[in-house]
């Protein structure tokens, strides 16, 4: 017996709604690529638009629950390969709203974690253009929560930090390293691998010890996730070693030791083995 029904109907009311007008852009999340961790209202609105703008980070199963009549349009990048130029995308998300579209502009994660979705939405206030934003599950939280790695945890982070592992334009990677380095915190970078000597090498050089644990996620949440625990001082070798490639999250701190603990390998399909350099190295996480 249904006891809320307030509460059902509610659910239904917003799921028939039409939270999308003709000539407004919502820029949405999608999360970090298992289709089960979507908003609801991401949902209504990618089964509603007439333009979808897409990043290459969506996962194909995602996108296979569009609106099969939208038009779709890839603007994926990737280090050092940009496909379309980010002024461009701006233009075109006007030029699709001012052809009376209901566009939705997708992202992987969330859009205002470095999604650049900010960036798009300024450009739409300039030019008078309605927009909504629905936030997403973001690459930490998603694909630690699927490794098994608390981002916080009382007894050994007390902080989690999302940093920026590439900087626009090839610039040199400068950060607060000294902050970086203190401990009781976690540290997520996205986009890092290509700067990985660097996050090493300051990081060490600012007090961190080369036992930190850490942790490699390459396409996590979905069925091709791979997932290796290493160290700081190793983390350059467990990257070719593992032959890792973008996306890969890094994740540096003491909760990453609790990963093994926390996997529930049974369950995740993780297959865990003596590896060189102390690293655990899983694969094929059933999303």
């Amino acid at each position: 017996m249904n006891t809320h029904p307030h509460k059902k109907c509610l659910v239904e009311f917003q799921m028939a709604e039409q939270p999308l007008r003709v000539g407004e852009v919502a820029i949405v999340g999608a999360g970090p690529g298992d289709p089960g961790l979507l908003t609801l209202r991401a949902l209504m609105l990618i089964q509603q638009a007439d333009a979808i703008v897409y990043d290459r980070l969506v996962s194909p199963e995602i996108m296979e629950l569009v609106n099969p009549k939208a038009e779709l349009i890839h603007v994926g990048k990737a280090s050092g390969c940009h496909y379309v130029a980010q002024e461009e995308t701006n233009e075109l998300l006007v030029q699709l709203a001012v052809r009376q579209h209901r566009v939705v502009r997708l992202k992987g994660g969330d859009p205002y974690i470095f999604g650049r979705g900010g960036e798009e939405a300024e450009f739409l206030v300039e030019n008078d253009i309605d927009f909504q934003v629905v936030p997403g599950i973001t690459s930490a939280a998603g694909c630690a929560s699927y490794c098994g790695i608390p981002l916080t945890h009382r007894d050994y982070a007390q902080s989690v930090t999302f940093v920026t592992g590439h900087r626009k334009a090839d610039q040199t990677l400068e950060l607060n390293w000294q902050v970086l380095a203190a401990p009781g915190q976690t540290r997520v970078f996205y986009m890092g691998l290509h700067n990985a000597p660097t996050i090493v090498r300051e990081l060490t050089a600012h007090g961190l010890s080369g036992d930190c644990p850490v942790a490699l996620v390459e396409r996590g949440t979905t069925p091709q996730q791979h997932m290796a625990v290493t160290t700081l001082a190793a983390l350059e070798t467990a990257i070719a070693r593992e032959s890792f490639q973008p996306p890969t999250l890094i994740i540096v701190g003491e909760v990453v030791k609790l990963a093994e603990s926390l996997a529930q390998p049974a369950r995740s399909g993780w297959t865990s083995a003596p590896a060189q350099h102390s690293a655990l190295s899983a694969g094929g996480r059933p999303a």
